[in-house]
């Protein structure tokens, strides 16, 4: 079988990290970059003099490639996917798949029809550490799920063209749909702009979700926190689950939990339903998330498979952005996110 040719466009933040990755990948060459900056180009040419480079992308979606990524600012996903999907490319669209759940939806049917394979860059639903925590959700060792808790939270980067959800959020919804398996049915989600009044974006926000079993997710969101955080809190009826992207052991169950009695007499009966029980490591065998991420693409692009983080998983995160962004403009309201 021949390599498969992949294109890239866009080499701001991620287009060079996707571009190195497909550069190494087995089976796969990378064949041509496009950015309007002169610099960028010139960059991406020194680390991989045999990719033609140009400043316009037409050209790269003109010429023999295979598949084309789209790293382009979030207001251009989605034109840019569109005529690449019509030139018979398949696309990786980074996250997240389009600014709005029309254009998202417009990518993933023209795909369908096309017979082309669309995926968005969702590359948590990649990552060993988040398929541990599904695993452990999965076995029921945490017995019912009752909250998550997510933080991810930085300084920086400030965006100029989007607000905190729309930059951040679409990781932790698609690690909340992944290691579910279920879709929520509610948000909520409050905010502030405090750097960037003038331009009304929300460098601050907190979402909440509520899902149909019952389990209530909250996400707290910021570019303007002095630590870095990335971490998310599973609370089980039986068990208690903390993944921490930053760690070296990212994935550790705690034993831990409340059992209420059916009654008590004294209050030191009460306080022995504590259970505070040993911690375990849970082992994950790690690769990069975004190596995994490529080679899925590929493996798509080759079989015809459907990859995990398909246009239509881009297409249910994108909504629970589009209504969280409207409770956010309408005071926190809840809004419903039925497809």
């Amino acid at each position: 079988m021949t390599n498969t040719k992949v294109g890239v466009i866009g080499c701001g933040y991620w287009g060079p990290k996707l571009a190195r990755n497909f550069h190494g990948l087995q089976g796969t060459d990378l064949a041509w970059v496009a950015d309007l900056r002169p610099d960028r180009l010139a960059h991406m040419q020194e680390l991989y003099p045999e990719v033609r480079t140009t400043k316009n992308y037409k050209e790269l979606l003109s010429s023999d490639i295979d598949a084309v990524v789209v790293a382009v600012p979030v207001g251009l996903h989605h034109a840019v996917a569109m005529e690449a999907l019509r030139s018979g490319k398949h696309v990786l669209v980074e996250k997240p798949l389009a600014a709005g759940v029309e254009a998202a939806t417009e990518i993933a049917e023209t795909a369908d029809k096309l017979g082309l394979i669309a995926m968005v860059g969702h590359t948590f639903q990649y990552n060993p550490a988040v398929n541990a925590v599904r695993d452990v959700i999965a076995s029921g060792q945490l017995g019912q799920v009752y909250y998550i808790n997510a933080t991810r939270v930085n300084l920086g980067l400030l965006q100029p063209d989007i607000n905190v959800i729309w930059d951040l959020a679409p990781h932790d919804i698609s690690i909340l749909l992944h290691v579910l398996g279920c879709d929520p049915h509610a948000v909520s989600a409050q905010g502030e702009m405090f750097v960037q009044k003038i331009r009304g974006i929300h460098e601050v926000a907190y979402m909440t979700l509520r899902f149909p079993t019952g389990i209530l997710a909250n996400l707290r969101l910021s570019w303007l926190d002095p630590v870095k955080i990335r971490q998310i809190t599973v609370v089980g009826s039986k068990k208690m689950l903390v993944y921490d992207d930053l760690a070296d052991n990212k994935v550790t169950v705690f034993d831990k939990g409340v059992d209420v009695q059916p009654y008590s007499d004294t209050m030191e009966e009460f306080q022995a339903s504590y259970r505070h029980g040993e911690e375990q490591v849970v082992p994950v065998s790690w690769q990069e998330p975004l190596n995994l991420e490529c080679a899925a693409f590929v493996q798509s692009v080759r079989t015809g498979s459907l990859p995990v983080s398909n246009a239509w998983m881009g297409v249910k995160v994108v909504r629970v952005l589009e209504m969280a962004q409207k409770s956010l403009l309408n005071g926190g309201g809840w809004e419903g996110l039925s497809a």
